[in-house]
């Protein structure tokens, strides 16, 4: 049956809360229907993200400072709780997880803590790293798994392309076995905490100055993915002691100093064609600009120019 309500009604609230219509004397209940006022004022935390992407290379301190964006603390937490992770590392890494923050994608599980994820970065690099393959590498290059991590780490920072992987470390190895010192940039950029350095940081008394100390840095230099480790402990055979990027994709090794200091000059030169353009106010192209982050001539030369020159770090 349709009941025909005319034009003139008013409404009221009856005891029960329930919305009524007045038509004309009678009363017909309906129930209320509550509805949420916008404002302009109203706004939402903007929502944490799903995962956190770790990539290859990574500085333990990069990844501290993602760790507290992603999950919204303040800059500095996942660096102080590390005493509270009680994270699995070993021996000789004296409490330090650099090389064992594993670079891939770490889902953000509701309840994430630092602590948590920490965790999960280590066991991870554990479960890539721990297994016979790595050991037995290692082994077979007269050295254990952390100093395998740590020259993965430098072949990380170093290797421009995943093909030159095993030539820088076979340069490192060969270095080592003739009781040559690495004279890598790469060691004192980690120390420093800076992209570039300087001759007087060649002379600095820091455990990661490959320059004046022999032998490996005490630890990692970043945290390397599988890739670098496989050249780590399974580097291609040569006898190459000094390499250079002349230009991205341009990484040139040899075994003879002469050579070396050509391709020295050469990378020199290019230098000069991106400062150049930088000086007309043009951008350099992808292909003649090194990685800031790189250090392609390791040398064994005390000559600054030859130590120095060749460096696009």
């Amino acid at each position: 049956m349709l009941t025909h309500i005319p034009p003139r009604r008013r409404t009221r609230l009856t005891r029960r809360g329930r919305l009524a219509l007045v038509v004309a004397g009678a009363v017909v209940a309906g129930t209320a229907v509550a509805v949420p006022l916008l404002t302009v004022a109203d706004h939402h935390e903007a929502p944490r993200p799903a995962a956190l992407v770790v990539p290859e290379g990574w500085r333990a301190t990069q990844v501290y400072d993602a760790i507290d964006k992603a999950l919204a603390l303040p800059s500095g937490s996942t660096r102080s709780s590390l005493g509270k992770a009680r994270l699995t590392l070993p021996k000789d890494a004296g409490g330090n997880p650099e090389g064992y923050l594993f670079p891939t994608s770490y889902p953000l599980r509701k309840g994430a803590t630092p602590e948590s994820v920490l965790r999960s970065m280590v066991d991870t690099a554990h479960e890539k790293f721990d297994g016979a393959p790595v050991a037995a590498g290692a082994q077979r290059n007269s050295m254990n798994v952390y100093q395998a991590l740590t020259i993965a780490s430098i072949v990380q920072a170093q290797a421009v392309k995943k093909e030159d992987m095993g030539k820088v470390a076979r340069v490192i190895l060969n270095r080592l076995e003739r009781g040559m010192p690495l004279q890598l940039d790469s060691t004192l950029i980690y120390a420093l905490g800076r992209a570039r350095t300087t001759e007087d940081d060649t002379r600095s008394d820091s455990p990661y100055n490959t320059y004046q100390r022999m032998g490996l840095p005490p630890t990692p230099i970043g945290n390397p993915g599988e890739d670098a480790m496989r050249a780590a402990i399974n580097p291609t055979p040569g006898d190459w002691l000094y390499f250079v990027t002349v230009k991205p994709g341009d990484t040139r090794f040899t075994a003879d100093y002469d050579t070396h200091m050509r391709n020295v000059a050469d990378f020199n030169s290019e230098q000069q064609k991106v400062g150049q353009q930088a000086g007309q106010g043009q951008s350099p192209s992808p292909n003649q600009s090194p990685s800031p982050n790189r250090s392609p001539s390791p040398s064994h030369s005390t000559s600054p120019s030859a130590t120095r020159s060749g460096k696009a770090g």
